[in-house]
């Protein structure tokens, strides 16, 4: 395969001081300006400075106990997102909101209005949500099955889909010597779903928005997972932190998209990717250590804990992984494939658990790479090589400086070897990622309403 004529995607990860856990206490970061409009503003235009395809912010609906170790409590997504598409022009615009906790009618009208604010530069990261204190914030005991979740999941995005193209893009007609504002008639038309788990009339009570649809992204890398995004998903952010278990990801989830009528590039894969770069593999090395040596491990066990739906506390923090105390696979309740990573690492690693907190500091399980720029550059150009990726999730282990030094030092490489565009060449998030514009696909009877 030739690189020069395949360039990679990047996407900005923004996750409050950084992602690295102990970014917060870096004396570089600033982690009273996670609520604060211009810090967000600052971190926006360097990435689209940098011709970046698009930001991400992640979002949570709990607040857990490790607030009290941890940065957290940082802005609303689609709140934040407004404001950024009005300080920004190109770079793209991704929020997370959950299926799970969320109604499709208020979801799809948040994301087209986001797309009619930013003109074309919005997506939507679809979640399921994890946690039973996550449902206890919505009027529930414990948190739906895992299966029932993607179940919903699925619906969901249907119905999305659905009250998207309940307007034609011509429908609104503006004639002031008609007085006819549209062809309600002939080019608006009801949804009338009605299904498991919704029913919806429609029809969406704002015009088709630039993009038609905005671009459906999603986190996530489990059966169910896989099995969703090959049939809806046009971005997905993984966590694979080798390259040999990137393209087995890759080829797996792209082979199954032909299934339902899909090519490979209507779908690009975007794995997490945490650089902590120096002007020496040694420099490097150091600012690692630094940050490692600022983590809490009650902070890491509590996180820990979390992922493998065991108490890690009753162990010894310098012994092994209690691997044989685990639940099995099919019992975990949250993130499948996150628990099967962590299981993967400690074996092949023999990690105890406080090896496995720190091996997973920076990123949470996603790849993190220690080097110099260039070694930085090469190994992106390996991974879109060997079809591990199609350009990654860039995840700074702290802001800024940690994005000044990806923006400033690797990007400029990957230019120069022709690996990522040095200038905007369309103004919507679908041109940057090279992806189509959805056609309207419902049929389009008048309706009376």
């Amino acid at each position: 395969m030739n690189t020069k004529k395949r360039q990679m995607h990047l996407n900005l990860f923004v996750l409050n001081t950084g992602h690295h856990e102990a970014s917060w206490r870096h004396p570089d970061t600033l982690p009273g300006a996670v609520t604060d409009i211009r810090y967000y503003t600052k971190l926006a235009r360097m990435a689209e400075q940098a011709k970046m395809d698009s930001l991400f912010i992640a979002d949570a609906l709990v607040l857990t106990p490790a607030i009290k170790y941890k940065i957290g409590g940082a802005l609303e997504p689609l709140t934040l997102l407004s404001a950024l598409a009005v300080a920004t022009e190109r770079i793209g615009l991704i929020g997370t909101v959950s299926t799970t906790y969320s109604e499709p009618f208020n979801v799809a009208r948040m994301f087209a209005s986001l797309d009619h604010i930013s003109q074309g530069r919005a997506g939507w990261n679809s979640v399921t949500s994890v946690g039973d204190a996550t449902a206890l914030n919505f009027g529930l005991e414990r948190q739906p099955e895992h299966g029932d979740r993607y179940e919903r999941a699925k619906e969901f995005l249907d119905v999305l889909k659905g009250l998207w193209d309940c307007w034609h893009d011509d429908a609104r007609v503006a004639d002031k010597q008609t007085g006819l504002y549209t062809d309600y008639d002939h080019k608006i038309s009801a949804l009338n779903h009605k299904g498991k788990y919704f029913s919806v009339s429609g029809p969406l009570n704002i015009s088709r928005s630039p993009q038609g649809h905005p671009v459906l992204v999603q986190a996530g890398s489990s059966d169910s997972g896989k099995e969703l995004a090959a049939e809806t998903a046009e971005v997905v952010f993984t966590a694979q932190n080798t390259i040999a278990g990137g393209r087995a990801f890759y080829a797996d989830l792209k082979g199954r998209m032909k299934k339902y009528g899909r090519d490979r590039n209507e779908l690009k894969i975007l794995p997490g990717f945490s650089p902590i770069i120096g002007a020496t593999e040694a420099e490097a090395r150091e600012k690692e250590a630094m940050l490692n040596e600022l983590t809490t491990p009650a902070f890491g066990l509590i996180r820990l804990s979390n992922s493998l739906e065991i108490d890690l506390f009753q162990y010894p923090l310098d012994g092994p992984v209690p691997l044989s105390d685990l639940p099995s696979l099919d019992q975990i309740k949250g993130q499948k494939a996150r628990f099967q990573m962590f299981v993967d690492m400690v074996r092949k690693e023999n990690l105890t658990i406080r090896q496995l907190i720190l091996r997973t500091a920076s990123a949470r399980g996603h790849y993190t790479m220690v080097g110099t720029a260039e070694q930085v550059a090469d190994e992106m150009e390996q991974w879109l090589l060997h079809e591990a990726a199609d350009g990654f999730n860039v995840m700074p282990p702290y802001f800024p400086g940690g994005l000044e030094d990806f923006a400033n030092q690797v990007i400029p490489i990957l230019q120069e070897r022709g690996l990522f565009r040095t200038e905007y060449t369309g103004t919507t998030l679908r041109e940057h990622m090279g992806l189509k514009r959805p056609e309207v696909k419902q049929a389009q009877p008048s309706f009376t309403g």
